[in-house]
């Protein structure tokens, strides 16, 4: 009877785990093939060779890079080198990324930088808000931008229990922000169960100086997070989930949902158009491939525009794919003055020069 009961148990535990594998692959789109689509008149960016995980774009034309991150799990092609934040300057013909520099104090050793984001203040000083993971853990790092020698003066190290996975982040003030933690844990084997069982635990959280709260719950993997040009929308990436949730900003910066877009690409990184307000994603095609990386069969990438995503019906449109021989790991893609940037968890950054075609065309998917 014994021996019965231990041989059910095993049975139903094996059950138990392959029916998550199956779910786990399904979330990460591991049986879905994309046949490329490309631009025509696309290059790589020289100097950018382990990842451009995020792209912040002022209005000036000067480009924040968050280069060289190492993330448990995923590939790296430089496990040794520490992270670095890149400037580049768009306006130039062939633009180039050069290291900024970081004032003493901070401890740029272990800077392993994730989403970035800006805020202008009134006075035009620019600060840059950094999602940093020294050691494997999660801080927030505040900037001041000095444009006349190319360095930031840090400013402060922000850490609360209430930001225990921190992915991405949008500045609202010189001390605020939204940041969406993309697990409940902090713990590698406890995000390990967290992803594999399910959990719908991850959220997003207002941060101030005198006042943090969750603003959002719900989601599998919030890896990604934009707000409006005129600052009444928060966008969220539910990467697992494939969505794109719609919230309405409230002045105490509660957010309220109004909708949610259903896609099907694992959407990470969002950034916004200040002037046509089209929703720029990078996209994994394959989430499998990213996680179990083979160098013969490397993740792809992927591009997706969104137009009016406040009407009833948004043009969703994929505007490049790649099977990864180009470009891999495609994490965010950002657009000025006509050229688009497709920046990479890991590997390179792709600069694009758009014409009045890109954009049109598929308005699904596949």
């Amino acid at each position: 009877m014994k021996t019965l009961l231990v041989l059910a148990m095993v049975g139903l535990l094996a059950a138990l785990l392959g029916e998550r594998y199956m779910a786990l692959r399904q979330r990460a789109c591991g049986s879905r093939e994309l046949k490329p689509k490309r631009l025509p008149n696309c290059h790589l960016i020289k100097g950018i060779e382990n990842g451009a995980e995020d792209i912040e774009i002022l209005p000036n034309g000067l480009a924040f890079i968050s280069a060289g991150l190492k993330f448990p799990g995923l590939k790296s092609f430089a496990p040794d080198k520490r992270g670095e934040l890149l400037l580049m300057d768009l306006n130039e013909e062939n633009p180039r990324p050069i290291e900024l520099r970081i004032s003493r104090g901070f401890d740029l050793a272990s800077l392993n930088p994730h989403g970035i984001s800006v805020y202008i203040d009134k006075d035009d000083t620019v600060y840059l808000f950094v999602v940093n993971h020294p050691h494997y853990k999660a801080t927030v790092e505040i900037f001041r931008f000095v444009e006349d020698d190319n360095s930031l003066v840090h400013l402060k190290t922000i850490t609360h229990d209430l930001l225990p996975s921190v992915n991405d982040i949008v500045a609202l003030s010189p001390d605020s922000f939204y940041a969406a933690n993309d697990y409940y844990f902090r713990e590698q084997i406890l995000k390990f169960l967290e992803m594999f069982l399910g959990l719908n635990w991850a959220n997003v959280v207002y941060y101030s100086p005198k006042e943090v709260k969750e603003v959002a719950g719900g989601f599998y993997f919030a890896g990604g997070i934009g707000i409006s040009p005129d600052g009444k929308h928060v966008y969220v990436s539910d990467s697992m989930s494939h969505s794109i949730h719609v919230f309405e900003k409230h002045a105490n910066f509660s957010l309220s949902p109004l909708k949610t877009l259903q896609l099907d690409s694992i959407v990470d990184n969002i950034s916004i158009d200040p002037y046509t307000e089209d929703i720029w994603i990078g996209g994994h095609p394959n989430g499998m491939k990213l996680i179990f990386y083979d160098p013969e069969n490397p993740p792809g990438s992927e591009v997706i525009r969104i137009q009016n995503i406040l009407s009833e019906k948004p043009t969703v449109t994929q505007v490049y794919v790649d099977d990864g021989s180009i470009i891999q790991g495609s994490s965010c893609a950002a657009v000025y003055d006509g050229h688009l940037f497709i920046g990479t968890v890991f590997h390179r950054l792709l600069h694009c020069h758009l014409d009045s075609s890109s954009g049109k065309g598929q308005n699904n998917q596949n």
